[in-house]
């Protein structure tokens, strides 16, 4: 039994075809993905799912810890992505888009100053850095 079944069963959920399928193109996604764009993915490979169950699939993700939801930047449009760690931060590219996670300890040190030096206790920490990857800066230098 994989991760998603596991998870599902053991908070009382069904395991369906639907979230199966969002399931599998967040897993296999090399990106973070709009609603529309898992829909079109979705619809790509042949599978009959509308975009009011993606969203009901990737609310109770969230709810399960299993998918994360960002806003990176530039849209309104929300981002999703497999759960990770608040350890892990987002590299977003102004010029070519890409996202990169970044993994330090940076968020453990906001967390500490805020709960030492204001008393204030994260629940989440959602850090995104804007600038330019390694190669839009080479290019833009060369």
């Amino acid at each position: 039994m994989g991760e998603l079944e596991r998870v599902l069963r053991e908070h009382g959920h069904r395991v369906t075809r639907p979230r199966r399928a969002v399931w599998s193109v967040l897993r296999e996604a090399q990106a973070h993905l709009t609603v529309e764009q898992i829909a079109a993915s979705l619809n790509d490979a042949g599978e009959d799912v509308d975009v009011a169950s993606v969203y009901r699939t990737l609310s109770l993700l969230e709810e399960l810890d299993l998918a994360r939801m960002s806003r990176l930047g530039d849209t309104d449009a929300s981002r999703w992505e497999i759960a990770h760690p608040d350890e892990h931060f987002h590299l977003v590219c102004e010029q070519c888009g890409d996202v990169d996670h970044h993994v330090g300890s940076l968020v453990a040190q906001i967390r500490e100053h805020l709960a030492g030096d204001h008393g204030f206790e994260a629940t989440e920490v959602e850090l995104v850095v804007s600038g330019r990857c390694a190669r839009c800066a080479r290019r833009r230098a060369g």
